[in-house]
């Protein structure tokens, strides 16, 4: 690890049936779709805790910040759990990165791709850069660390759409940072998604 090391920050909801990975129901069910994102979020906080020890690791809960998973991880991997503020998702990402001092890193926790090598690349990466992204083949990112606060690389982004790394890397250039994109990931979004998790064949 790099000297100084950063805090890591996942952002994860409740698996409540209905409300988790809807777009996995037309696969799983809606309650199928709870447990896989449940799942996931196991998953991606194991590969943080891997990375980082636990104190250097925060999750964001949202929805039900009480809910039975999110005690399990903190009582299995020591992790801090914090509820997520109001806003959108840029709101919620610059609160969160500069909830701890020093530079800070975040994940989504439906990123299966993000290991935890990569993770460790990004922490070293961040000594030496303003700015780490893992861009995701969808056109956003599933990783950001920051080593202080650049408001604009979250407001007014077209979250949730193919624009968003692109506007992203925009207002870096236009701040005038260096930025580093180690490697390109994947989300769990869709059925195929899914399948390619768990090496199923994909349905067509």
């Amino acid at each position: 690890m790099p000297a100084e090391t950063p805090h890591l920050h996942l952002l994860a909801k409740a698996p409540l049936a209905g409300q988790a990975k809807t777009r996995l129901s037309p696969l799983l069910g809606l309650e199928g779709a709870a447990n896989a994102h449940a799942e996931l979020v196991r998953h991606c906080v194991a590969n943080a805790c891997k990375a980082l020890s636990a104190e250097n690791i925060t999750l964001w809960t949202a929805l039900d910040h009480a809910h039975p998973l999110f005690t399990e991880l903190s009582e299995t991997f020591g992790v801090t759990l914090s509820a997520q503020p109001d806003g959108d998702l840029g709101a919620r990402v610059r609160h969160a990165l500069n909830s701890t001092p020093g530079p800070a890193m975040l994940m989504g926790s439906d990123c299966p791709s993000i290991t935890s090598a990569l993770i460790t690349t990004c922490a070293h990466q961040l000594a030496n850069f303003e700015v780490v992204i893992l861009p995701a083949e969808d056109g956003g990112y599933g990783f950001v660390g920051t080593r202080q606060d650049y408001p604009a690389l979250f407001e007014d982004i077209p979250w949730g759409t193919q624009s968003v790394l692109t506007t992203t890397q925009q207002r870096i250039e236009a701040l005038g940072l260096r930025a580093a994109y180690p490697a390109t990931i994947w989300d769990v979004d869709r059925p195929e998604d899914w399948q390619r998790w768990k090496g199923l064949p994909v349905s067509m």
